[in-house]
C-alpha cells in the first residue's frame, strides 16, 4: 500500500510542476489590458501571427529585441504578410508607454 500511495504522490507532484511550467507561458496582463490580444495569442494566429512563431522566427537574432519594440511601437506590414494577408500592425507608441512594450517583447521573445 506504501508503494502505491507514493507513486501517487510522485505523480502529483509532476503534474503540479507541469501545471506550474505551463503558468509561465500565460498571456500577461499586460498584454490584455494594452490591447494585444485583439490581434495575437500566444500559440495560434488570430489576425496577426502566434507570438510562439515571432519568437520562433527571431530566436537567436541579436537585434530581436529593438527590432520589434520599434516594430511595435511605430506599427508597419510586410513581415508577416503570408499570415496577416496585409493587415498592418497598428502603432501602439506613445497609448503603450516604451517600458511596457520592451516588457511584452522580453515576453514574446522569453517564449
Amino acid at each position: 500500500m506504501k508503494a502505491r500511495w507514493l507513486s501517487v504522490t510522485a505523480a502529483a507532484v509532476f503534474m503540479l510542476g507541469t501545471a506550474g511550467q505551463a503558468a509561465a507561458a500565460e498571456m500577461p496582463e499586460l498584454a490584455k489590458k494594452s490591447g494585444c490580444t485583439a490581434c495575437h495569442a500566444i500559440d495560434k494566429k488570430v489576425v496577426g501571427p502566434a507570438w510562439a512563431d515571432v519568437a520562433k522566427r527571431y530566436k537567436g537574432d541579436a537585434g530581436a529585441k529593438d527590432t520589434l519594440v520599434g516594430k511595435v511601437k511605430a506599427g508597419g506590414k510586410g513581415n508577416w504578410t503570408e499570415v496577416t494577408g496585409g493587415v498592418p500592425m497598428p502603432p501602439y507608441s506613445p497609448r503603450v508607454s516604451d517600458g511596457d512594450i520592451a516588457s511584452l517583447v522580453d515576453f514574446i521573445l522569453g517564449l
